[in-house]
């Protein structure tokens, strides 16, 4: 059952500042249009976002444990999978499968949630009503984080607790560990990895939760087999890539949440590319709250800001955490290359 969301923004009564709440823009690469700005349900703190083929966006909340639909010219949203449905909790990153009817959903266990909290698992809906299909549980109490598909239909995820990406191929009943690596951790409480996304067909990209200066390429070979895992080098550090998304083979979107960050505002958006071993970066947008994923549909980049911190820095736990928060989805068009 497909629920409808009234959009009517809430005005904010609780004394925070004004700077956390709004969504702070300052683009470095003006577009080339204005850029479209969809609302969100209040208090949605959102962490993914997905495109389908046939231009409809996906929005998890990682608070409500719920996915939200917004379809092509629509202002007015539906929430597709309801609050904590087939034990949602935090809801992660998000993945269309439309050949299959398939909404896939990465589950987290990291509090904070207006739902039952369960173990990190991937999740498997119905694209077209939301209905829950199918749950897999993250090996050795793993956290699933995102996850991307290739061709055929199998699924990659990274793990946020251990140094490894998991693999879900087309019609299997658990998941399997497809690359266990030291290169693919790092320090932290979440000493794992974070995004992902295919460059071309035949390596993957991941990023780890920790801010460090490089992303990481892995092989996929022609029987499914992973490559040695190579670093790929930027020329700064990187706060914290939340998500990966490409647009063709070479160059990516990075979303730098700075979840970890003590610099407020300091997240941004950058177009990468890539040369061999080096990341070269454009900044599209800068100074975001915690801008942790994206899509890349019709020549622009669809963004959130998840405003993480009126959640984890409240100063009296979850009777401090501010009522009616607004939030949207915010879009910029592509500059040209």
């Amino acid at each position: 059952m497909v629920q409808q969301v009234s959009f009517t923004r809430l005005l904010i009564t609780c004394a925070l500042p004004l700077a956390l709440m709004s969504a702070s823009i300052r683009t470095t690469a003006a577009p080339r249009s204005q850029a479209q700005v969809l609302p969100l349900p209040a208090d949605w703190y959102p962490e993914s976002v997905a495109a389908g083929s046939d231009g409809s966006l996906y929005v998890g909340s990682w608070r409500q444990g719920a996915v939200l639909r917004l379809r092509p010219g629509a202002r007015a949203g539906e929430v597709l999978v309801a609050p904590g449905s087939n034990g949602l909790a935090n809801a992660q990153g998000l993945l269309v499968d439309a050949k299959r009817n398939a909404l896939w959903v990465c589950s987290g266990n990291s509090g904070f949630t207006t739902v039952a909290q369960t173990p990190s698992a991937l999740k498997r809906y119905e694209l077209t009503t939301g209905k829950p299909v199918a749950s897999y549980a993250m090996p050795d109490a793993g956290y699933c984080n995102d996850l991307v598909q290739d061709g055929p239909g199998n699924l990659y995820i990274t793990d946020s607790f251990h140094p490894r990406i998991l693999r879900l191929p087309v019609g299997a009943s658990a998941l399997q560990v497809w690359k266990d690596d030291p290169l693919l951790g790092g320090a932290g409480p979440y000493p794992g990895l974070n995004g992902i996304a295919f460059d071309g067909e035949h390596r993957l990209i991941v990023s780890l939760v920790v801010a460090v200066p490089y992303v990481l390429g892995i092989s996929v070979g022609s029987d499914g087999a992973a490559g040695p895992v190579a670093p790929i080098n930027a020329e700064r550090m990187l706060n914290n890539v939340d998500a990966i998304r490409a647009v063709k083979p070479g160059q990516l979107i990075l979303f730098e949440s700075n979840a970890f960050g003590s610099r407020p505002f300091g997240g941004q958006i950058s177009s990468a590319r890539i040369d061999g071993e080096k990341l070269t970066l454009r900044p599209l947008v800068t100074g975001l709250n915690e801008p942790s994923s994206g899509a890349v549909l019709g020549g622009r980049v669809f963004f959130i800001e998840s405003k993480y911190p009126l959640l984890t820095q409240s100063p009296n736990g979850e009777a401090g955490i501010p009522r009616g928060v607004p939030f949207d989805l915010q879009s910029l068009e592509l500059p040209s290359e």
